[in-house]
């Protein structure tokens, strides 16, 4: 295969074979003569492979051929505005608001103005989410290398026009359309566009679509359809879009409303004809006390409650450089309860360091350094080993490469053919000892003494054979072991014991050796670290496999499908599986794990795939995600009992009031107070509290378990005290009079569900529930606020007996909650 190098004045580029077929060399500019390569892949004779001059850019450019596909990372400031404001609740909220601007004072019209705020609140988080988002996908961006007047630099995706010379090195994504012009080696996944697992070879001549992804080798290609005629430029544009969709908690809040919406027709519909017809009422007082009725039925604060909770969460983390591309991620990561990690650049940092170098057989050590630093120059884009041995070994320049293997994941070895002067050829592998030699070798026995040290061991073996053929392995001369020691990240261990304290197992998963990846595990305290198997001896039956995932913490010699294979086994168990990689080798696992996680050095095929990204390349992160999942989801899932505890005893206090035939106890003032009091003041401290408990499953489930006994209970105990109140009062403003009766029952029953959500208490918790209180003892105290919300204790038995009523109530919710607790576990 062709020798690649980084293309600039002076430097070698591939040359085109003569005309009999044999290696050629050309001349691009004077003096500049290129060096054979192999004949097999030459550029395609219609490109410059100096690529596009200055002047055919800026003609491209006045031309509009340019990839001017904008990168989303978020919903346009239009669609936010149009996603809040524009509700099914808020519609039926805005009429109702609008009726009674019209027939009620202004304090019977307050909610409308709660609704307004809260939608504001709602706009102006996603919009800082936004402006979150958008800064960090900037950061984020990978710049692809672009070829122009022989000189190759990094520009931006939206820079690249039509016929530019894009090159390609392993891990990158193919951001437009085009014809390959060079390829060395050069292999493709096009299983993001296809399905397809295996990587296709690519040749000069050949199609490379966008969104793809390069596993081995490199080369160039010629962009032939940029912008939206581009293949794949809709694949990149969802890759990193804001969503608030996708989730189990915003699907179960949808739920939710669905069943509410039916719930709230009918009984609103009974509501007003109780009131208008069967009751011979003052028309304005009528209306007011139906839509006072209707109001408080709809949870529209819960949808909005998420947003923001959402919202925050995506700001916070954004602040510790991760960049959340799905919002539901923070969600899903909080129900995680499978991490399966990818050793180098997860548990280890990208840079290794040669410690030492044992030759093998009759070897020379000065033979094997020249032929250690003769393979490292022959690769121009070395991975972390071979860097390691090009900084050991910097001087390689004296023997001519003819021909070169690429690493790859697959092959688990890399290798070179060279002229070495003086009529002498060779050729070398360097790749995973256990791959490269026999199962019974001596020299397997001290490699595994060194990988049970937490060492990794090369194999620098001489080839029999020609480099191209899939059997170049065969017969390989073992000369050298090359020992690399990796460098651990400082944050790994005090990372994996926040998983091993939370009870999510983690799982490492690497292509090196199993018991070298087990070592490493071990010095970071990975519970299970001596677990380990060789992934070749993996089961290849799903169940078999799903056991031996759960009983291992380490497998090595993992293949790029075998991961796939694993991240699947551990979901049909029922686990919620996690990946991190940074590879281009993980891109499939990332796929298809619940949650993929890419550090943000990472290829630009797993920025790609991945829900989130850790742009500062810390693994220490992930635990801020997982704490600001649980957050959300716990206080969710809190605040969303409040909510619909107040939706059951409206509708049911409505289908009480039509049963009855009596006037509706309440005004939109009095609950739009009890409302503000018991649930939306208290909801937004509570769904921004820290949560460390891990996510459940079933959210519906787990809510309407307390909601409905709590609503039935505040229904009952309330609509009690207002028949007794009828039965008490009378004369004039009897009515007002029933109706505080009523609200203070009711008030104080909410104030007890707000007490049992609040638990476990802590000191700002009790502060916020004693704050709510005094706050309604302020409003029966202050005359004009009294006045203000028509509530006025009168006398001092129906005050105490609807206190009295509101004890026995709280009593049942206590031993509500604890029977269903016992009975209807989550």
């Amino acid at each position: 295969m062709t020798q690649r190098v980084p293309h600039s004045s002076g430097e070698q580029l591939p040359a085109a074979p003569d005309s009999d077929g044999r290696p050629g060399s050309a001349t691009i500019d004077a003096g500049v003569e290129l060096d054979p390569v192999h004949p097999v892949e030459p550029p395609a004779p219609a490109v410059n492979i100096r690529g596009l001059t200055a002047a055919e850019v800026a003609e491209r450019i006045a031309r509009g051929e340019v990839n001017d596909v904008p990168v989303r990372s978020s919903r346009s400031v239009r669609e936010i505005v149009r996603a809040n404001v524009f509700t099914r609740f808020n519609l039926i909220i805005g009429v109702l608001w609008l009726i009674m601007l019209f027939v009620a004072p202004i304090q019977d019209s307050l909610f409308g103005f709660v609704i307004v705020a809260n939608t504001g609140i709602g706009i102006i988080q996603e919009w800082r989410a936004k402006k979150t988002l958008d800064s960090l996908a900037v950061i984020g961006e990978a710049k692809p290398t672009v070829r122009r007047d022989g000189v190759s630099a990094e520009i931006s995706t939206s820079e690249i026009v039509l016929g530019d010379l894009v090159e390609l090195s392993p891990g990158d994504k193919v951001v437009v359309d085009g014809t390959v012009v060079e390829a060395d080696g050069l292999e493709i996944d096009e299983s993001l566009l296809t399905g397809e697992a295996d990587p296709v070879l690519k040749r000069p001549g050949d199609t490379v679509m966008s969104g793809s992804f390069v596993v081995a080798g490199g080369g160039s290609f010629a962009a032939t359809k940029v912008g939206r005629e581009a293949y794949a430029a809709q694949l990149a544009e969802e890759a990193s879009r804001f969503t608030l969709v996708q989730s189990e908690l915003r699907t179960g809040i949808s739920t939710i409303l669905k069943y509410v919406t039916w719930m709230m027709v009918p009984t609103a519909i009974g509501l007003v004809v109780s009131q208008l017809v069967a009751q011979d009422n003052n028309l304005k007082d009528s209306i007011a006390r139906t839509v006072g009725g209707i109001v408080p039925m709809i949870p529209e604060g819960l949808v909005l409650l998420t947003s923001v909770a959402f919202a925050i969460g995506v700001v916070r983390l954004g602040r510790k450089q991760c960049l959340v591309q799905e919002l539901p991620a923070i969600e899903g990561l909080a129900r995680v309860d499978v991490v399966c990690l990818d050793k180098t650049g997860t548990l280890t940092e990208g840079g290794m360091d040669v410690t030492e170098v044992r030759t093998l057989g009759d070897a020379q050590d000065a033979y094997i350094r020249r032929v250690l630093g003769a393979l490292g120059a022959s690769d121009p884009r070395p991975n972390a080993s071979l860097q390691a041995i090009v900084d050991a070994y910097p001087d390689g320049e004296e023997w001519r490469c003819t021909q070169t293997l690429p690493f790859s994941s697959a092959r688990k070895y890399s290798g070179a053919a060279f002229d070495e002067g003086g009529g002498r050829a060779s050729t070398w592998l360097l790749g995973a000892p256990d791959v490269l030699l026999p199962e019974r070798d001596p020299a397997l026995d001290e490699i595994e003494q060194l990988n049970q040290q937490g060492l990794r061991v090369l194999l620098l073996a001489r080839a029999r054979g020609e480099l191209q053929g899939p059997d170049a392995a065969v017969g390989a001369v073992p000369s050298a072991l090359v020992v690399l020691e990796q460098r651990l990240r400082p944050d790994a261990e005090e990372t994996l014991a926040y998983f091993a304290d939370q009870n999510v197992a983690a799982k490492v998963i690497s292509g090196d050796n199993a018991v070298s990846v087990g070592a490493v595990a071990g010095k970071l305290g990975l519970p299970g670290a001596e677990n380990t198997l060789d992934a070749r001896r993996m089961p290849t039956d799903p169940d078999d496999m799903a056991t031996a995932m759960e009983q291992n913490a380490v497998f090595g010699r993992v293949t790029p499908q075998q991961k796939r294979d694993m991240v699947a086994a551990l979901q049909s168990r029922g686990h919620t599986v996690a990946m991190t990689g940074d590879g281009v080798n993980d891109v499939l696992a990332l796929k298809d794990a619940d949650i993929g996680v890419s550090m943000g050095s990472g290829s630009e095929a797993t920025r790609a795939v991945a829900q989130i990204v850790l742009l500062n390349n810390s693994f220490a992160t992930l635990p801020s995600v997982v704490a600001e999942g649980r957050r959300v989801i716990g206080n969710i899932t809190r605040v969303a009992t409040l909510f619909l505890t107040k939706t059951v005893y409206s509708v049911l206090l409505a289908i009480l009031v039509v049963c009855s035939q009596v006037d509706y106890p309440f005004l939109p003032r009095h609950l739009t107070l009890l409302s503000t009091l018991t649930i939306g003041v208290p909801a937004f401290f509570l769904a921004l509290a820290p949560n460390k408990e891990r996510a459940h499953p079933h959210f519906v489930r787990r809510v309407m378990r307390y909601a409905i006994p709590s609503g039935v209970i505040a229904a009952t105990a309330t609509f009690v005290t207002y028949l007794i109140a009828r039965n008490h009062y009378t004369g004039a403003g009897s009515l007002e009079a029933e109706t505080s009766a009523a609200t203070l029952t009711l008030f104080l029953v909410s104030m007890w569900v707000l007490a049992i959500i609040a638990r476990p208490y802590t000191w700002w918790r009790i502060c916020l529930v004693a704050a709510m209180g005094l706050a309604f003892l302020i409003v029966l105290a202050v005359p004009w606020l009294q006045e203000f919300f028509a509530l006025k204790l009168v006398g001092t038995v129906m005050p105490w007996t609807a206190v009295g009523i509101a004890v026995l109530a709280a009593t049942a919710l206590e031993f509500s909650w604890r029977l269903v607790g016992r009975r209807f576990p989550a």
